[in-house]
């Protein structure tokens, strides 16, 4: 399924602030939300602004790597959601989908870096059918959150 990164929110949880990169979904009204960390929020924030910082950090320079080396993402796909067996969720994986030199190559990644990745590149993100249908949610209860950008101060 087709997905854009609808926007960078912070949720409250009983264990405080939690990031939340929310996935909206073409033709579907509810969405998908990752709960991530405020260092890969703060990044994938940053790869939409699409705003030069100076010096490359972490997902900046592994993109100029990969295009030094003659590499391009082709698309980003979160592909699976691992139950970790605890009650507390489960953990999503992706998948970054390269155009490289010796041909097409598949890295396994978090969908946190890979979507950081997707940002600054305006790659094509995917979700699976099972990933939507395992953890849809409400739009609205994510619209009402406030922006990363709005809680991290300056980026």
């Amino acid at each position: 399924m087709q997905a854009s990164i609808d926007a960078v929110r912070v949720a409250g949880t009983p264990q405080g602030p939690v990031p939340v990169v929310v996935l909206a979904i073409e033709g579907e009204d509810d969405v998908v939300p990752i709960f991530i960390g405020f260092s890969e929020a703060t990044s994938i924030a940053r790869g939409l602004e699409a705003e030069d910082i100076g010096r490359p950090l972490t997902h900046d320079l592994l993109l100029d790597v990969m295009e030094e080396l003659g590499s391009r993402i082709d698309r980003v796909v979160v592909n699976e959601i691992k139950e970790r067996g605890d009650g507390q969720g489960g953990t999503y994986i992706a998948d970054i989908h390269l155009e490289t030199p010796r041909g097409e190559t598949v890295v396994d990644a978090r969908p946190s870096d890979s979507l950081a990745l997707a940002a600054r590149t305006n790659a094509p993100v995917e979700v699976a059918e099972e990933v939507f249908a395992d953890s849809r949610d409400d739009r609205e209860k994510f619209d009402e959150l406030e922006d990363i950008r709005n809680v991290s101060g300056e980026l």
